[in-house]
């Protein structure tokens, strides 16, 4: 026994170092990955060491039997009729898995304590149960009578979940004034570590012993806590043992993940049983480790469209393989199933896009009616604009070399454009042209009094290049035309935009596009003649020939400087602009978009189409039976002249709105049919920007400060930090009770009346 006040704080009483190193030894040879929610590929469970076989028990019994809700179940031919799982069968046992691998059942309590191997209870244990025809006797026969092996593993887990009457607890001389000091201290931990997730606040400390003056945001904000606190300062100082502090790292980072835990199963409760779409996007931290964020689309009870971001998941590296693998091992620990996915986005990579090998085509062949949208934000925003000259000059204004000059009344400040939002990149240009002067002035004062000959030569060739025509025009065409895109760019950023919305911003920005290049010459034209006559820049006629190297027009007559301006760049870039927008937004899946557009309540419910909608339900034939489509044929008929008629529905403009009013009135089980197909539209993603919001947050919690932080303490972090209005309904008694089901603990909670977490 030692003394490691210097670990900790003034508050830290002797622990047990050999104890503390035995456990860390033991806790390295687990990994989060060990535990497996799919039946058929986990480990059988006495392969696992001693010294970690009660701690995987543990984490599958606090994680459930796999039961995925929703999953469309495959038929196979038994005795000559085709038979499948019933979900409703987990509700009788409630010990029953399901594996979609195997399309096999088996038995928890069995794989968790094995008892011998008995006819037929291997089955349930190593290779999976598929007689469906007599599955429910099967089932009964196999949990046996009182002396049966199952029923002997079932003790066993009843017993091993009742840690109140366990041998170590019995043994402990522990007072019911001791349980209740043990929950306010537990909970005024707790406390500390939501205001820490929910801040995006680093835990840990450089310095965390007694003589530093800042030991970190936990271990400080846990001070000021008992300081302000009577009751838990009295508690502390009388009655927590030294070696109960629940202060240590493991401590933390197990409330933490009880706490994003909490935060998943609201999420994945809230999509179990719903029709959902996958939105993925990869980055690299500031530890350059590949990380892959997971965002829900899915339509809630209200009709609302609904985003959540789940988690990032660390790769190997970003091939289709891996992360096709990181989805499954996702799916599969949270009891989700990839046949309720009805559409899947990316960012537009070349590894997420592959039309054989991608990530794309790997779930389109086990799902078929996952259809893939490409993300609408980056097809708009990363079609391709010639701006040669004018990025070299942008990039080297985004180092702050213009900004930190002396410029005359410098007003507005230069705005850093963004890698991939190109409402930033509108910004910077139009303030590079409202403090042309200004900027021009301080690149000549760097290029005569930089600190060295490289800052001098740079700023030299900007001031050059500023005096270039070329520059100035190309400068003036991107600004037309990404004030042109930008209503379409901010409006497919917002979380609740839904297909129809967005093809109409599309229709009416190429529309503009178009309009723009047949009649927008002239004013170009004239704009820039204006901007270089009042900055002394020096504007060639436009119908001279161009000196230097011969250049050839298609006639092989010399090129003039209105061919070059005109044909080779105006035209040029608006055409690239329109064949890239053309290209992405209309050849993939039009059929399905074309027929989702006829859900368009404007205009009072002019773009309705009876025969388009049931070539909708068609598409999506897996959610439709030959019934189905019977019925919502006639529920067309119905619906169509009642919705048309009905001045409640007058005025709506999109589908969204059309959802939410159709569950205000009830009309989602009149015509839950024709609800159905509102619901497959809307889940269908528009763009990935929830996803790259993420990755924000990454950089806000992960930083070069924290570099070291595990993979499984990020993610949490992030869960918590990310959906913070999930996270503040989580009930504190919850993410008590989760904690303390973690792992053997020295005190238990006192009983608690139900939905109050007050001591009784």
């Amino acid at each position: 026994m030692v003394n490691t006040k210097t670990k900790y704080g003034d508050f830290i009483k002797p622990v047990n170092t050999n104890e503390t190193n035995k456990r860390s030894r033991e806790e390295v040879e687990l990994s989060e990955d060990e535990i497996v929610g799919e039946p058929a590929l986990r480990k059988p469970i006495n392969d696992y060491s001693v010294n970690i076989g009660e701690e995987v028990r543990r984490l599958y019994i606090t994680k459930g039997a796999c039961q995925p809700k929703g999953q469309i179940f495959p038929s196979t031919k038994i005795c000559g009729h085709m038979r499948k799982f019933h979900e409703m069968w987990f509700g009788d046992f409630d010990w029953l898995e399901y594996s979609a691998s195997k399309d096999a059942a088996f038995c928890l309590w069995c794989y968790l304590f094995p008892t011998g191997n008995k006819h037929g209870d291997d089955v349930f244990i190593n290779h999976g149960f598929r007689n469906w025809k007599k599955a429910c006797e099967s089932f009964r026969d196999h949990e046996g009578g009182s002396n049966s092996r199952h029923n002997h593993a079932r003790v066993q887990v009843e017993l091993f979940k009742d840690q109140r009457h366990n041998v170590n607890n019995m043994w402990s001389q522990h007072t019911k004034q001791d349980e209740i000091d043990y929950r306010i201290w537990l909970t005024a931990v707790v406390d500390v570590i939501r205001f820490l997730l929910k801040q995006g606040l680093a835990f840990c400390g450089h310095d965390e012993s007694t003589t530093s003056n800042n030991r970190g945001n936990f271990l400080e904000l846990v001070k000021w806590y008992c300081e302000h606190n009577d009751e838990v300062n009295k508690v502390l100082n009388l009655k927590v043992p030294g070696n109960h502090q629940l202060t240590s790292p493991k401590i933390q980072k197990e409330i933490v993940n009880a706490c994003a835990t909490e935060v998943r199963n609201i999420i994945v409760n809230e999509v179990k049983g719903k029709f959902f779409s996958i939105l993925i996007d990869e980055s690299r931290d500031c530890s350059i480790k590949e990380q892959m964020a997971m965002v829900f689309r899915y339509v809630d009870d209200g009709g609302e469209v609904i985003e959540r971001f789940v988690g990032v998941v660390h790769v190997t590296d970003t091939c289709a393989s891996s992360l096709k693998s990181a989805i499954d091992n996702f799916f599969a620990k949270h009891g989700l199933t990839m046949s309720r996915v009805r559409g899947q986005g990316y960012d537009g990579a070349s590894n997420m896009r592959g039309e054989l090998n991608g990530l794309k085509q790997k779930i389109l062949d086990e799902n078929k009616y996952a259809f893939y949208i490409h993300c609408f934000a980056h097809q708009l925003q990363k079609d391709s604009i010639r701006q040669k000259q004018y990025d070299d000059f942008v990039k080297r204004i985004e180092m702050g070399e213009v900004c930190t000059g002396k410029g005359k009344n410098l007003e507005m400040s230069l705005v850093r454009a963004g890698d991939t939002r190109w409402g930033s990149h509108l910004k910077t240009i139009h303030r590079i042209l409202d403090l042309w002067k200004p900027v021009k002035e301080v690149l000549i004062a760097l290029s005569r009094e930089g600190p060295d000959r490289k800052t001098k030569g740079t700023a030299l060739s900007m001031a050059e290049k500023m005096e270039n025509f070329e520059f100035v025009f190309i400068a003036h065409l991107m600004l037309n035309l990404l004030r042109k895109t930008n209503d379409l760019s901010q409006a497919l950023q917002l979380k609740n935009q839904n297909i129809c919305s967005a093809i109409r911003l599309i229709k009416d920005t190429k529309y503009d596009i178009k309009k723009y290049r047949d009649d927008g010459w002239q004013v170009l034209i004239k704009e820039v003649t204006i901007f270089c006559a009042q900055n002394e820049i020096h504007m060639p006629n436009m119908e001279n020939v161009i000196p230097g190297r011969v250049r050839r027009t298609i006639d092989d007559e010399p090129q003039t400087y209105l061919h070059r301006f005109r044909v080779d760049i105006f035209y040029q870039v608006v055409d690239l602009l329109l064949n890239e927008m053309n290209e992405r937004f209309t050849k993939s899946n039009s059929e399905l978009l074309t027929c989702i557009a006829c859900l368009d309540p404007r205009d009072s419910f002019q773009s309705l189409d009876r025969e388009k909608l049931l070539r909708l339900a068609e598409l999506y034939s897996e959610d439709f039976t030959q019934f189905d489509l019977g019925q919502l044929k006639i529920q067309l008929d119905r619906y169509i002249s009642n919705i048309r008629s009905n001045e409640a529905f007058s005025g709506l403009q999109d589908i969204g709105q059309l959802a939410k009013k159709m569950v205000h009135m009830k009309y989602h089980i009149t015509y839950a049919l024709v609800y159905r197909l509102l619901e497959l539209a809307l889940v269908l993603p528009v763009a990935t920007v929830t996803v790259e919001r993420s990755f924000s947050a990454m950089k806000f919690i992960k930083m070069d400060l924290q570099n070291k932080m595990g993979d499984m303490f990020l993610t949490d972090a992030l869960v918590c930090y990310v959906e913070k209005d999930i996270f503040d309904s989580v009930e504190i008694e919850a993410i008590l009770q989760r904690f303390q089901n973690m792992g053997p603990r020295r005190l238990q909670l006192p009983a608690v009346k139900k939905n109050n977490w007050c001591m009784l």
